[in-house]
């Protein structure tokens, strides 16, 4: 059973910075992405940046330069630092492994395409 917990959501003024993480148990593959994504009310959840096992990134062009996604993988645990923020991050972050190799190919990485979630954690920009 995979359980991804994440940590570090929080209130902060617009251009402050937050670190969010992730950490995954109870899976061993060594094939897997991990992921985040974002959901404001009302909205869909939408990805915001992935790193494949082997260190393939990638990154919704809203967050580009702004968000930097990383990964310790003796953990599978995955770090989203956010910097810059503007009020439109505001939303709930959900982590999310996928059991592949890849995050998506050729296209941004959609939810369906994930097999566990985490329970979500807060970023509030004001």
């Amino acid at each position: 059973h995979v359980q991804l917990v994440e940590s570090g959501g929080g209130s902060v003024q617009v251009g402050g910075s937050l670190n969010l993480s992730c950490t995954a148990s109870g899976y061993t593959s060594e094939r897997y992405c991990m992921g985040w994504f974002r959901q404001a009310p009302g909205k869909e959840r939408k990805g915001v940046a992935g790193i494949a096992r082997y260190g393939t990134t990638t990154y919704a062009e809203s967050v580009k330069g702004r968000f930097t996604i990383s990964k310790d993988n003796a953990k599978i645990t995955v770090y989203l630092q956010l910097n810059s923020l503007k009020p439109e991050d505001t939303a709930m972050y959900y982590c999310a492994l996928r059991q592949s190799l890849y995050c998506a190919k050729r296209r941004p990485m959609r939810a369906a395409d994930f097999d566990d979630w985490g329970q979500g954690t807060q970023v509030t920009v004001s």
